[in-house]
């Protein structure tokens, strides 16, 4: 079974997968689900790895915080009204 996930990219990167999907001629969505794939099978399990990929993540410890924050408040929305 497979499951959906939906990602963003950064200007540039996005700009970079639509010029290389172009060039080989496949849907982008296609050859980013291939490249995730690549790299997922690639990546090294090691926790230490894993956090250091994480803390490369512009903002996201700060973005972290904040939606821990909006939790403790009530400011959530339900998965079912999603």
């Amino acid at each position: 079974m497979s499951k959906r996930y939906n990602i963003q990219l950064d200007e540039e990167r996005s700009a970079r997968l639509e010029a290389l999907a172009e060039r080989t001629h496949v849907q982008a969505g296609t050859l980013a689900r291939s490249l995730l794939s690549m790299a997922i099978d690639e990546a090294d399990p090691d926790p230490a790895v894993i956090t250091e990929i994480l803390n490369a993540i512009p903002g996201a410890f700060e973005r972290h915080q904040k939606g821990r924050g909006d939790a403790r408040r009530g400011r959530t929305i339900p998965l079912k009204d999603l």
